[in-house]
């Protein structure tokens, strides 16, 4: 079996962890009982040895598809046959109470709709992304693999036989309104597999994980257009969270690739500061305020362990962990021969200014819109609002994570702005004290450092860096976090260049926007990327605020949404990236993209509205 597209997956999960579901049924990415944990099917990135979980028909002429039980994480994989139509359902009940490894439970109930099928099925984990070996035994109503740092049990009423390679394999054919239900699930260390669950039982898991997703969308306030993709990416967004601590990870998957073939492969299944603003900020806005103050508890316990000299890491664990040690797996070849296949991320120990501003955003939204903060979280706050005094003149490594050398980033430079504004505005709200002098000079003058240094005037634009004539789609950000009006000459001028060509040294091919010109080297890699999902969405949104002065530019930016959408997968996913040729290109699926979906559907609803709701620049994100 060759390696599956990137778009041609769905996710499954549980609040813990996920699934990635490929549209031929196969599981080839998971990782228990943790987002962060070493993975149990990795064949995402090793076709051969990182193991998955497959259940197939030998039939001729199958035709896939795939589609979600209505307003739910819940996976239907349908095979269309000339005997008949078989359907795999997949999902992961969300285990209630306190964590137990045995409530992570992967049910696969496969089914015949129509006539009849034969299916196969195939399960052979790789333990600790295939480093570990593993002991199999077959017993009454499934198998047992046991390896040193996990064990795990497969129940269910088929016949199971040993393939020879540490997996089993069963063979069976159903009948029109027949199923056979195979459960994957975590196994207390010594334990026998003695658990034949009825067929009966895993319905009722279902019943019950329908019932779970469908009354938590309840909850969302979204009702314009677009509301079903709206539904998709708030779907998405909780998957990607941590129960356990109101965590959400940048994506549930490791070193997929930015290029096939190429050395831009990160590990995403952490949870980035800088993501803090756009996730609260999406979440309240489409009425998901328990999330955010789910997530804004781990905020503040982050806060609360700040280094001594006032600053913050760039990412931390889904947990709260500190140590995120990056480490090369040379055994595996990578997705289609990416490597190397990285897990944990060096860029953690990076010097990025830029997160400064992205927290206190998130903070002063979430004491505007959520719940008042507290006295303890002010006293961090100031923590960090006198660091940023001390050290926003120095040079960075920006919001992209170069792992070239530092520069004066204009985003970086501006998002500390951010950091010193918000913390003004919180002070005079709640009147906090605090050095509100040294903070306002400091943040003035930033301000007209970025006018005079960030501003080139050959390009007519706001460049990447200080001194620089490259363009950086993070710019897009300024009138969205009121930096600069989103009708200010120089901003239209910078939305000018940006929409240019990449041939004419601007960052957009039709609708899809790069970040940067890769070939600049800026960022200390070889190779390119495809173009990035969350900037096109940047784009879409700071069109719609500057459409205030010239109407067509909403006419523009509804077209380069409409544009976005379909290149969405089947499922309404996306990728971190997409390529020259459509296809998804890194980490799958990646919530900031979700997160900048849900803001620019929400605000060109809204800029299609009546009265004084036209126009989101009226408002805006932190207002």
């Amino acid at each position: 079996m060759s390696y599956e597209p990137i778009q041609d997956y769905g996710i499954i999960g549980d609040l813990n962890t996920a699934a990635l579901v490929s549209r031929k049924g196969s599981i080839d990415w998971l990782c228990l009982p943790r987002f962060d944990s070493p993975s149990v099917f990795a064949a995402l990135l090793d076709d051969e040895k990182g193991g998955r979980f497959r259940i197939s028909s030998p039939a001729d002429g199958i035709t896939y598809k795939q589609f979600y039980w209505p307003d739910t994480n819940v996976l239907v994989t349908r095979l269309l046959a000339p005997s008949g139509v078989g359907e795999i359902t997949d999902f992961m009940p969300v285990p209630e109470g306190e964590d137990d490894p045995e409530k992570h439970r992967l049910v696969r109930i496969v089914g015949a709709t129509r006539g009849s099928m034969k299916f196969r099925a195939e399960c052979r984990p790789a333990f600790n992304y295939a480093r570990d070996p593993h002991a199999l035994k077959l017993v009454a109503g499934g198998a047992a693999f046991r390896s040193d740092t996990l064990n795990m049990k497969l129940v269910t009423k088929s016949e199971l036989a040993n393939d020879g390679n540490g997996g089993v394999i069963s063979e069976f054919e159903l009948a029109a309104g027949e199923s056979r239900a195979f459960v994957l699930q975590c196994a207390k260390p010594g334990e026998e597999t003695q658990w034949p669950p009825e067929e009966d039982e895993a319905k009722q898991w279902f019943e019950d994980t329908v019932r779970y997703w469908r009354e938590w969308l309840s909850h969302c306030t979204y009702t314009g257009r677009w509301r079903e993709m709206v539904n998709r990416s708030a779907l998405v967004l909780k998957l990607l969270t941590y129960k356990p601590t109101g965590a959400i990870v940048a994506a549930p998957t490791c070193s997929l690739p930015e290029s096939i073939g190429g050395e831009r492969n990160w590990d995403y299944r952490y949870t980035w500061v800088r993501d803090a603003a756009f996730t609260l900020y999406a979440l309240m806005r489409i009425g998901f305020t328990q999330e955010a103050a789910n997530f804004m508890t781990w905020i503040e316990a982050r806060c609360h362990e700040m280094a001594p000299d006032g600053t913050l890491q760039i990412m931390y664990g889904i947990g709260g962990e500190h140590d995120l040690n990056e480490e090369t797996l040379k055994h595996l070849e990578g997705y289609c021969g990416s490597s190397p296949v990285r897990v944990g991320n060096g860029a953690s120990g990076q010097h990025q200014l830029d997160i400064y501003g992205e927290l206190l955003d998130s903070i002063y939204l979430y004491n505007k819109y959520g719940s008042p903060i507290s006295y303890e979280l002010w006293q961090d706050v100031c923590r960090l609002l006198d660091w940023v005094c001390l050290h926003w003149k120095e040079k960075d490594h920006g919001i992209w994570e170069v792992r070239g050398e530092p520069q004066d980033f204009v985003y970086s430079k501006v998002m500390c702005w951010v950091a010193l504004d918000r913390g003004l505005r919180l002070a005079g709200k709640r009147s906090f004290p605090g050095d509100l002098d040294t903070w306002a000079k400091n943040r003035d003058g930033i301000y007209e450092e970025v006018q005079k240094s960030g501003w080139n005037e050959k390009r007519q634009a706001f460049t990447q860096f200080f001194g620089g004539d490259s363009l950086d789609a993070a710019n897009l950000i300024l009138p969205l976090v009121f930096f600069i009006s989103p009708t200010d000459p120089r901003m239209l001028k910078t939305l000018e260049a940006i929409r240019k060509a990449p041939e004419q040294g601007g960052l957009v091919s039709d609708s899809m926007v790069y970040r940067y010109n890769a070939q600049s080297h800026i960022d200390g890699l070889e190779g390119g990327e495809g173009s990035f999902n969350m900037c096109s969405f940047w784009l879409v949104e700071a069109l719609t605020r500057a459409a205030r002065r010239d109407r067509r530019l909403l006419e523009e930016a509804r077209l380069l949404f409409e544009k976005m959408l379909g290149y969405a997968n089947h499922l309404g996913l996306y990728s971190e990236q997409t390529g020259d040729c459509g296809e998804a290109l890194g980490n799958f699926p990646q919530a900031l993209t979700h997160l900048a979906m849900i803001s620019a559907a929400y605000n060109l609803d809204r800029a299609y509205g009546d009265g004084e709701a036209e126009w989101p620049g009226l408002e805006g994100k932190s207002s």
